[in-house]
């Protein structure tokens, strides 16, 4: 069996001369303890070494690869062709695959071939001969660095760290900017405050303010370049009545010398935006169309790395930036916020109120697919990027106009669709139910039925006739009792009231006649 063993230095392959101790894989370490021994296992049949660091690099690169480079392609035929019976031990089984492929070698990989490869690459010093030790670490660390560069694929247009400072100084530019304007504006307008209403934008103030110095200096000054005619005059005037204190010429060259500085970082601040603008077009360019650049370049420089970005899912790139109320929200136990630095892309930003929430999931769906096109995709154009946008923008008009299409068909026709209409009776509540207390009388009722009745046959009328005849009798009927039996209990009771009263009478009448026949008498005696 035939051992084929990769070093920095060249391809060394190794015939195997006792392939019994090979079966022994946890004691195969023992026969390789001293270079004597490993003699006696190995031998070394052929070692091609390399010209140099670019040949070194080329090879091993084939091999990370999986692939056979000229060098050991030659080695193969020259060496391991004449013994094609024997087996090529190797310890990539992806490059054996190639090799049986291409040069019809059998090939084994096995955990007894990466014990072996162990064991030699201790004693490669000892078993490889004509190579001092100094000289393979040298070579392997000039191979290792070499590597890496290639790995790493270094390449400027494609460096996103550039990206990343330049947004988080663009950032900082903004806050500077922000504070020496107020600062400026406030400074100056202790001498003429009447000039930060006339002029709003914070960069002709400060360049008006350094051409005019002295307000005193306003009506002779031109300002033509600056501002517009009706702003001009105004300013003027404003400087005539102005109500600013006198400041001496030392402080109006210290606020000259202040908007020396906002002039220069607005002037660098666009220039570093332009260089960011292109700079995102050449490494991003999917995510620029889909997002912006400064969006684009605010999500690359939140997740470290153009690569990192791509790893997270949509659903992370669309909260990216709100990660505090993100945890709020779980923490409270309420809404997740939906959207985070995607927020501020002109998309989301033209969207109503409603629809915000549908076009930052979709958008963010629509980006993360740029963001892996561009971070792992070869091509460097954008159109899948404009297509997509094309797409969101149909969908966000389709949310604004309230749009139903067909769900088969062509899909382009507006479908018709009718107005909904409640076919189903509805009882309405009675509130005559509420109160016990009737309303109006049985014969009151009746008359109203009677009216509302449609006209019937003359059958069906004699028929509600007698009904009607019928229940009014009943209804006397049970009227007239319990009257009749009022009487007879009023009567009962009457009865031995009026005899009682006529014992009275009769009582007070004989009173009255004795009394008269008493006085008659006494008259008579008297007499």
């Amino acid at each position: 069996m035939l051992v084929l063993f990769e070093t920095a230095a060249g391809y060394a392959i190794f015939k195997v001369l006792d392939e019994s101790k090979l079966q022994q894989i946890d004691s195969l370490h023992k026969e390789f303890d001293t270079p004597e021994k490993a003699n006696k296992v190995v031998k070394l049949k052929h070692f091609e070494k390399f010209q140099d660091t670019t040949e070194a690099l080329a090879a091993a690169t084939a091999l990370t690869e999986g692939k056979i480079g000229k060098s050991l392609k030659k080695v193969l035929k020259k060496v391991v062709a004449k013994e094609a019976h024997e087996q090529l031990a190797i310890s990539d089984a992806k490059l054996g695959g190639v090799i049986k492929e291409k040069l019809d070698l059998a090939c084994i990989h096995s955990p007894m071939v990466a014990e072996l490869m162990r064991c030699i690459r201790s004693q490669i010093e000892n078993l490889v001969t004509g190579l001092p030790p100094k000289e393979i670490s040298v070579m392997s660390l000039g191979l290792a660095h070499s590597l890496s560069r290639y790995k790493l694929k270094f390449s400027p247009d494609k460096v996103d760290t550039m990206i990343v400072q330049a947004i988080s100084l663009l950032d900082d530019l903004d806050k500077e900017l922000n504070n020496y304007i107020m600062r400026c504006r406030e400074w100056y307008g202790w001498h003429f405050p009447e000039m930060g209403k006339v002029i709003t934008d914070n960069l002709v103030y400060c360049k008006a303010v350094r051409k005019i110095g002295d307000r005193t200096n306003v009506a002779g000054s031109d300002l033509s370049d600056l501002l517009p005619e009706e702003i001009e005059a105004e300013l003027k005037l404003a400087a005539e009545i102005s109500m600013g204190t006198e400041v001496s010429e030392q402080d109006i060259g210290n606020i000259g010398h202040l908007c020396d500085q906002v002039i220069d970082i607005s002037e660098y601040r666009a220039q570093l935006y332009d260089y960011l603008k292109n700079r995102m077009m050449a490494i991003a360019p999917n995510l620029t169309v889909m997002v912006g650049e400064l969006v684009g370049a605010r999500l690359i420089s939140h997740a470290g790395s153009l690569l990192n970005l791509a790893k997270h899912p949509a659903s992370t790139v669309q909260i990216l930036g709100a990660e505090k109320a993100l945890f709020r929200a779980l923490k409270t136990r309420k809404d997740t916020p939906k959207y985070g630095l995607i927020y501020h892309a002109s998309l989301v930003g033209q969207t109503t109120a409603k629809n915000k929430g549908k076009i930052s999931r979709m958008l963010a769906a629509k980006a993360s697919l740029a963001i892996r096109y561009d971070a792992l995709g070869e091509d460097t154009n954008a159109e899948m990027g404009t297509e997509n946008r094309a797409k969101l923008e149909a969908r966000l008009r389709q949310l604004e106009e309230k749009g139903i299409r067909r769900i088969s068909g062509t899909g382009k026709a507006m479908a018709q669709a009718d107005k909904y209409q409640h076919k189903s009776e509805v009882r309405m509540y009675d509130p005559s139910g509420d109160s016990t207390i009737p309303s109006t009388s049985k014969k009151r009722k009746f008359e109203e039925e009677e009216a509302e009745e449609p006209v019937t046959p003359a059958v069906k009328s004699k028929k509600a006739k007698k009904e009607t005849v019928v229940e009014e009798a009943e209804a006397a009927a049970e009227e007239e009792t319990p009257k009749k039996k009022k009487k007879k209990k009023e009567k009962k009771e009457e009865e031995p009231e009026a005899v009682e009263e006529e014992m009275a009478v009769t009582e007070s009448t004989e009173k009255k006649k004795k009394k008269k026949k008493k006085k008659a008498k006494e008259e008579e005696d008297d007499e």
